[in-house]
Parts: structure tokens; sequence; C-alpha cells
């Protein structure tokens, strides 16, 4: 293999005493810094202090509209983050005591550890290798009549195969639920993700490609969905006048109605208002943003095309895209690089100059204690099983995919802007190390 980086033959890795491909600058803080928070937003927060109204929900109620304006739903709640949003979500699609869903393994525990709480529990299924998102293939077979919802992560910013994911579900009359927490903005085939699902919900919490402070939210066409998810953790939204929180409207689902004014979930959801003014102001702007994160990403990948052992994680189908590009990661093929280890890749490229160069993305879940041992109703044995659920507890070995992706996964830069000198430079630590992946493999 020759080491030929962008016409300088040769060039001796840093690792081994060469000069650096990245020379970090003042111009990276502006390249990398997230949020961006511009006088608009602060305004906007200050406000709200001055008003004395963080807990109020006018604002908040706003932002919702535009919110599910703009991402073609037809309803939008806020949350006071993205697990909130996802345990509502969860107890509105029915599941609960004796009940199942279906969620990768790699992923957040958020994704996945709410249905404990609520007395059901999880049938992790395996990711597909190039997506890093649920695979279809690895779904049908874990339903069971016990099964109420399937979690589809939208990871790193790549929409699941809805193509394939919706007619499994259908099948089987169980529900959708998307997990929109890395995918805010992302297109699958010309629609929005976060309306695929019976009901979606997102993390907004400051690093979030979507930043709002600290927040979630949870959208839907479904009102039923809806209603249920005000019910469970937005105390006097629904049916009962209340001076701080004007009644939205009388409920459909008449089962909620004996309980209205409390929280079915016995916890409060509401986003405070300083979150969703911001969050009124970064949506005003969000579109134009990851606009050029996206043509950032891209062109950082564009340099390493056909670079071997590299490959980019994102969607090429037409009419779709990757969002915000939250934590952008890369796909390793050791066999292509005389089987150098990933570890030593990443080493080697954090000695160019990249400092967020490291193996691998979310750790396995399906072994995590606890799915396993956890008993969070102090009944004596694991709430896994304690409910008259299936024991589909994994271990090791279980998924394969999953369990082996912190070898085939490494971190990139998230570019926040399109820098095309200093984007050049990054790729070239990337590229220059893979080049030279035999000589490196040797040292090893």
């Amino acid at each position: 293999m020759t080491a030929k980086i962008d016409g300088h033959e040769g060039d001796r890795l840093a690792v081994h005493g060469g000069s650096p491909a990245v020379v970090r600058s003042e111009k990276d803080e502006r390249l990398f810094h997230w949020p961006i928070i511009t006088n608009e937003d602060e305004q906007a927060v200050l406000d709200v202090l001055r008003a004395g109204s963080a807990s109020g929900t006018d604002i908040t109620k706003t932002f919702e509209l535009e919110y599910a304006a703009w991402q073609g739903s037809r309803y939008a709640l806020a949350a006071c983050n993205g697990t909130a949003a996802l345990l509502a979500s969860m107890w509105a699609c029915e599941v609960g005591a004796g009940t199942e869903i279906i969620c990768p393994s790699m992923t957040y525990w958020a994704s996945a550890a709410p249905a404990l709480t609520l007395g059901a529990t999880v049938n992790f299924a395996e990711i597909d290798p190039e997506t890093l998102c649920i695979d279809p293939d690895d779904v049908e077979h874990r339903i069971s009549s016990h099964t109420k919802a399937i979690v589809a992560v939208n990871y790193a910013g790549h929409p699941a195969d809805y193509d394939r994911l919706l007619p499994i579900a259908r099948r089987h009359g169980i529900r959708v639920i998307e997990d929109n927490s890395h995918a805010h903005g992302a297109l699958y085939k010309g629609r929005r993700c976060g309306t695929f699902g019976d009901i979606a919900a997102a993390s907004m919490m400051s690093g979030k490609s979507f930043p709002v402070g600290e927040g979630g939210m949870i959208t839907t066409d479904d009102s039923v969905l809806y209603e249920r998810c005000v019910a469970f953790g937005h105390y006097q939204r629904t049916i009962d006048e209340a001076v701080h929180n004007p009644v939205d409207g009388r409920v459909h689902d008449r089962s909620l109605r004996p309980f209205s004014g409390l929280p079915l979930g016995a916890a409060k959801h509401r986003m405070n208002q300083m979150c969703s003014a911001m969050g009124r102001v970064q949506l005003r702007h969000y579109e134009e943003r990851i606009a050029e994160i996206q043509k950032a990403m891209n062109r950082f990948w564009s340099h390493l095309e056909g670079v071997p052992g590299l490959r980019a994680h994102r969607i090429t189908e037409p009419g779709s895209t990757m969002g915000g590009w939250y934590t952008p990661t890369g796909l390793y093929v050791a066999e292509e690089l005389d089987g150098l280890p990933i570890a030593r890749f990443c080493e080697a490229v954090r000695a160019e100059g990249v400092p967020v160069c490291w193996p691998g993305v979310n750790a396995p879940l399906h072994a995590h204690a606890f799915f396993h041992e956890a008993d969070l109703f102090r009944q004596g044995q694991p709430t896994a099983v304690s409910f008259g659920q299936r024991d589909v507890r994994q271990g090791t070995g279980s998924l394969p995919v999953t369990e082996g992706i912190a070898l085939r996964t490494f971190k990139i830069p998230w570019f926040k802007h399109d820098d095309p000198a200093r984007i050049e430079q990054y790729a070239t630590a990337y590229r220059k190390v893979a080049e030279q992946a035999r000589g490196l493999a040797k040292s090893a």
C-alpha cells in the first residue's frame, strides 16, 4: 500500500514522529462550537425571566404548534426532557405490566429503560451493520402477544428502514415509537423523520442538533396518543380549567376523564418556558444551520471517498438526509487495512491532531445488569420478569453484530460550519493513517 496523501508521498505519521495533519487554531472553536446562541436566544430567555412565566405554558404551546407544523405532524407536546417524552410515549402505546417492547440494543439507555419503570420488559433486537439502526430482519420473530411497540431509533442521524419496519408492525397490530433524538430534521425519501411511527419522541438537550437547553418533544398524528401523553405528565392541560394552565379541550378518550387535573404518571413533564422560548428561536434558524452542517459533513466524507477501510455512515437514498448529523460516525473495515486494530487506528488519528477519534458508539444494553437484575419495585426479583412477562433477557453472544460494533465504528468530527480548508485538514488525518496502515500494523 503506497502512502500518498494529497500529493505528499510518504508523509510520516505523527505517531512515528512526523508532523500532524491538523494544526489546531482559533478557527476550531467556531468550527465545532454548539449550540449557536445569539442575542435573539438571550432576549427570548430574558423575557421569560422578567415576566416570571417560566412555569407557564403559553410560550410552550406556541412552540409546540410551530414545531408540529415544521415537522409535518398533527400534534406536538413539549416535555422536560427526552426520557420523559419516551416514557409518556410508551405509556400512551399501552406499554405496561407484563408487556414487551422491541428495541435495538445499541442505543442510549432512555430508548429502552422507561419500559421497565412501567412494569414491561425489553426484547432487544440486532442492528444493521451499515445503518446502525434496528435490523428489520431481526424484528418479526421477536413479536408475541405481549408485544406492544417497536422502538425505532434513527441512530446518529440515519433514518431507520421504515419501508420494511412499518409493514411488520401493521401486520401484527403493534405500535411504532420513533426515537428521533439523533435526527431532528432528517429526511427519509422526502419525508421528515419523526412522522413515520405512530408516535415519536426526541431529546432536545443542549448537546443535540436541536438544542433548547434541556427538553424533549413528542409528535404524533393520533389524537388519542396525544391525549394520553398530556394526561400522563401534563396536569391541568385537559378538562379542568386552571389559572396558569387554561384547558386545551375536552378529551375524547373517556378512560382519562376521571383523572383530570392530576398526571397519571405521577410526575410533572412540563417544559420550562425558558427552554421553549429558546426552542422557538432555534427553530427559526434550524434549517439554515443544518444545511451548513450537512454540507460540511458531506465535504469531509467526499475527501475520503475510496480510501480503503473507511466508509461513511450516511444515507444515500434520494430525498434523504442525516438532519443535524448528531454524533457522526464512520464505519471501519480492518481487513482492508492489514488487520490494523481500530484502537491503534484511532490513536494514530488523534496523534494527527484530531481529538475526537475514538472507537465505538453506544455500548450494547442487552447484557447490562439493569435489564437483567434491577428490582425497581422491591419485589424480590428482577423487574424484567416480575409482572408475568416472558423471560426474554439476553446474554453476551446473543447479538453478535451489536456486540462487535465497537470494532467497526469510529468517531469523526462534528463540523458545525463549512470551512473547506479546515475540513480538508481533518480528512487528511484519517486518510494519512489509513493509507499507511500496513506500516502502522507492523509497529503495533
